[in-house]
């Protein structure tokens, strides 16, 4: 039978968990997610010539703002304090489409998933952004975790994830 949900109290309400008992560890999160889009617009990134400016490198500091508000978006999210959010990009032309790969780190109480998450989803809404006015059809795919370490439950990694 599956663990019961945390953010549940006894009686069913929603509450923030409390972590206060738990150990100071180094907590670490790599998440991913693709955006694809027409190849014109993945070669319009690519130069560098689409009329909003660079793509990827205005993806990657959205990426790292939403990290660092994760909180203020999911209720009972725990505010943290990162020691580091890295952001990747991975191109692939054949299938005309963007990899975002966040790695989001914390020495804390609580783990750097949701970060890694919300930051993946804000970089690929900051690409689809900068580039709708030439290609409303770009959608993503594949949101999700591919890792976490740290803390009590230790070490966890998706079966499909690479890297």
């Amino acid at each position: 039978m599956p663990e019961p949900f945390t953010h549940f109290d006894a009686q069913g309400q929603a509450h923030m968990v409390d972590v206060a008992e738990k150990s100071e560890t180094r907590r670490i999160a790599r998440a991913a997610g693709t955006a694809f889009m027409q190849p014109a617009t993945l070669a319009l990134i690519e130069s560098g010539d689409a009329k909003k400016g660079d793509v990827l490198g205005v993806a990657r500091i959205a990426a790292i703002q939403a990290a660092k508000r994760a909180s203020d978006l999911i209720p009972l999210c725990h505010p943290i304090s990162l020691t580091r959010v890295g952001v990747e990009f991975a191109i692939d032309r054949d299938r005309a489409c963007i990899t975002c790969v966040v790695t989001a780190e914390t020495v804390g109480r609580t783990g750097v998933e949701m970060e890694a998450l919300t930051a993946v989803s804000v970089g690929l809404l900051t690409i689809y952004d900068m580039c709708k006015a030439v290609d409303r059809g770009i959608f993503f795919d594949n949101v999700r975790l591919l890792e976490k370490d740290g803390g009590k439950s230790g070490h966890w990694k998706a079966r499909d994830s690479q890297g």
